[in-house]
């Protein structure tokens, strides 16, 4: 690793020395803020991979069901139920912080369907039709959410990393070497002042003797 063009000086070691010092402790809490989002996300995926396999099979039975509602009813009839049945539904999105970055979280609230049996043209299916989709109205809300936050934290460690490895592979070794060159060259000039101090001396000494 190539070291810093600087004067070899005793200030600017004691400079770099400090600079080191900070990018070290940089590092370390860099490096603690990697391992967290990866256990957070490797978790959330965790998550996002089991919600999806429950979802696809909820998804194929609300389907289904609406299939059969519609052999049973009719789709103009079903229609007219649905229009019944109506239910309000709201997406509420909050955040919550973590290591600096603000995850998204969704709450969908729905009103319950009140059971429409006993209304013209109604069936038990069309409740279930109904109740179906809800759960997986629900269920896609989380799943939203689950997915948003992955790609944060994804986006967030790769951020993260690239910071991590300029300090560990460029910086630090670079304040390194440059701090042993100076260091050495400090050293180096202190043995040469020592030996020009002793020649002095001897030199004196010899000329005080005559």
């Amino acid at each position: 690793m190539a070291k810093l063009e600087v004067a070899p000086t005793k200030s600017k070691y004691l400079e770099l020395k400090r600079d080191l010092a900070t990018a070290t402790q940089g590092f370390e809490l860099l490096d603690q803020k990697r391992t967290i989002l990866t256990i957070e996300l490797m978790g959330h995926l965790d998550r996002v991979r089991k919600m999806e396999s429950e979802l696809d099979p909820l998804l194929e039975k609300a389907f289904a069901t609406l299939r059969e509602a519609i052999i049973e009813s009719g789709s103009d009839a079903l229609q007219r139920q649905s229009l019944i049945a109506a239910a309000g539904h709201d997406v509420e999105v909050r955040s919550r912080p973590l290591m600096g970055i603000a995850l998204p979280s969704l709450a969908v609230q729905y009103s319950e369907t009140k059971p429409s049996l006993g209304a013209l043209d109604s069936t038990s299916r069309v409740d279930d039709v109904a109740k179906l989709f809800a759960e997986v109205l629900r269920m896609v809300g989380q799943l939203a959410e689950l997915q948003n936050l992955v790609v944060r934290l994804a986006r967030e460690l790769r951020k993260t990393q690239r910071r991590t490895n300029a300090l560990e592979k460029l910086f630090i070794p670079s304040y390194e070497e440059t701090i042993k060159y100076i260091n050495d060259t400090l050293e180096e000039r202190e043995r040469e002042s020592v030996v020009m101090m002793k020649m002095v001396k001897a030199r004196l000494a010899a000329g005080s003797d005559r």
